[in-house]
């Protein structure tokens, strides 16, 4: 019913940049926020930064500065501006959206997932 399209992932030296998007689809009547999260091998998923269709942003504390959390409203699509990568921005990034259905149905809705590698 409702879907997240994730891209950009890949693999980029330190000091290098990607750009995450993140599509949502179906029968969705309205997104409250979207958000970005990664989960390294052995570690517990993190938030990254969040956005909300009122304007809102946040970031966590290890990616200030460097990452820009963006969207469309009218494609209802995120993205993810990475700038100066650490080997430690390591892992696999995944979409979130909390939204109302056409049905009037609260869902949090997760992607597929991409994986960053950050190595030289």
């Amino acid at each position: 019913q409702v879907q997240l399209v994730e891209s950009g992932g890949g693999l980029v030296q330190p000091g290098g940049s990607l750009r995450l998007s993140c599509v949502a689809s179906g029968s969705i009547f309205s997104i409250n926020a979207m958000s970005w999260y990664r989960q390294a091998p052995g570690k517990e998923r993190e938030l990254v930064a969040g956005i909300t269709w009122g304007g809102s942003r946040d970031y966590a504390d290890s990616v200030k500065g460097r990452f820009t959390i963006s969207r469309d409203d009218a494609k209802n699509t995120m993205y993810l501006q990475m700038n100066s990568l650490k080997p430690e921005d390591t892992a696999v990034y995944y979409c979130n959206a909390d939204l109302v259905t056409m049905l009037r149905r609260h869902l949090q809705v997760w992607g597929q997932g991409t994986l960053v590698t950050v190595s030289s």
